[in-house]
C-alpha cells in the first residue's frame, strides 16, 4: 500500500521554558501534528495498520463511528480519499442541516454520512447493530470509534523507535486509549507513558487501555498511568483557565495547542512539574498528536 508523503519520523523540538528550567525538568515535543495535514499525529498511527489489514481483505469500503465533531471522523474520510477506499461515517445523534465543518470535510472528501440515535450509539459494538449496518448498507471493514483495536495499538508503539533522544516519561492525550496502549507497548525498561484523559469521569479508561494492550500484546503492562483530573469540563469542552494557558503557550511558543486532548495534557504536565511530580532531571516527551479545530469548542 503506497502511503501519501509523510513526514516520518516526526520532528523532535526542545521546548525551552523558564518554568521548567526551574523544576530542573527538560521537555521534548514530539511533532506528529506535523505527519500529514489530514493525517495528523495518532490518525495516521491508528490507521496505518487498519488500512493494510482492509486492502488485504479485499474490502473496498471502511466503516467507522463518530461524534459530529470528531477528529477520528475526518481522519478516515481523508484516509479513503487518500488510498482508494469509499468511506461511511456513522454519526451519533440526530442529522446536522447544515453540516458543521469537520462533517462538511468528511463529505467533501467522499464520505457517506448516516446516522444513529444515542441510544442505538451505545450499542454500536453489539453484533446485532453491527448486522443491521451491513444489512442497510453492504460490506465493510469497521475501524471503531476513535481507531482504537489492536492493529492500532501496533501503529502507535512505533512512534516510541522514532525517538533517538533519551527520555523518562512520555505522555499524550486519551480519548480511547489505543495511543497511550501502543506507547506504553513500545518502552523500555525504566521508562512510563503518561496519558491525560480528555473525558469527565474517564477512570473507565484504566480498564480499556489495559484490554487493548491485551488484545494486542497478550498482557498488559504496568508501565502507564491516566490522569482524570485535566479534563475540564469533558470532552470538546474548555474553561477560562484552559483558554489562557493556550493563548500564553502559543505567545511563548508559537504554537497553537489543539483544544481537545493537546492543550488538556500540556496544562497537566506544568501543573505536575509545579507539583513536583517529577525529580529534577526528568525528560518528558509530550506527543503534539493534532490541529486545533475551532469549531469543537464548547464553554
Amino acid at each position: 500500500m503506497a502511503a501519501p508523503a509523510l513526514l516520518l519520523p516526526s520532528p523532535i523540538e526542545v521546548l525551552d521554558d523558564e518554568r521548567l528550567d526551574a523544576a530542573g525538568v527538560r521537555l521534548l515535543l514530539k511533532r506528529d501534528d506535523l505527519i500529514h495535514p489530514d493525517l495528523p499525529g495518532n490518525k495516521w498511527r491508528k490507521l496505518k495498520y487498519n488500512l493494510k489489514a482492509a486492502r488485504a481483505a479485499g474490502a473496498p469500503r471502511l466503516l467507522t463511528f463518530g461524534g459530529a465533531y470528531s477528529n477520528h471522523i475526518r481522519a478516515v474520510a481523508a484516509a479513503g480519499a487518500l488510498f482508494g477506499f469509499e468511506t461511511i461515517g456513522v454519526i451519533r445523534g440526530e442529522a446536522y442541516d447544515p453540516l458543521n465543518t469537520s462533517l462538511q470535510f468528511a463529505v467533501d472528501h467522499g464520505m457517506q454520512l448516516t446516522y444513529l440515535n444515542r441510544q442505538t450509539y451505545r450499542m454500536k459494538a453489539d453484533p446485532v447493530v453491527i448486522d443491521q449496518l451491513h444489512r442497510d448498507l453492504g460490506g465493510f471493514y469497521l475501524i471503531p470509534e476513535g481507531g482504537s483495536n489492536a492493529l492500532a495499538v501496533r501503529g502507535c508503539a512505533e512512534m516510541v523507535g522514532e525517538i533517538a533522544e533519551h527520555f523518562d516519561v512520555i505522555c499524550c492525550g486519551v480519548g480511547t486509549g489505543g495511543t497511550l496502549a501502543g506507547i506504553a507497548a513500545g518502552l523500555s525498561a525504566g521508562q512510563r507513558a503518561i496519558g491525560f484523559s480528555s473525558l469527565k469521569s474517564g477512570d473507565f479508561l484504566v480498564d480499556d487501555v489495559a484490554t487493548l494492550q491485551r488484545d494486542a500484546l497478550g498482557d498488559a503492562t504496568s508501565n502507564w498511568q491516566v490522569e482524570t483530573g485535566y479534563h475540564f469540563g469533558g470532552y470538546a469542552k474548555t474553561k477560562p483557565e484552559l483558554t489562557a494557558f493556550v493563548d500564553d503557550f502559543e505567545s511563548r511558543h508559537g504554537l497553537r495547542l489543539d483544544w481537545v486532548y493537546v492543550a488538556k495534557m500540556m496544562f497537566g504536565i506544568y501543573d505536575l512539574v509545579a507539583q513536583g511530580r517529577f525529580p529534577a532531571g526528568t525528560q518528558i516527551v509530550a506527543v503534539i498528536t493534532g490541529p486545533d479545530f475551532d469549531d469543537q469548542i464548547c464553554s
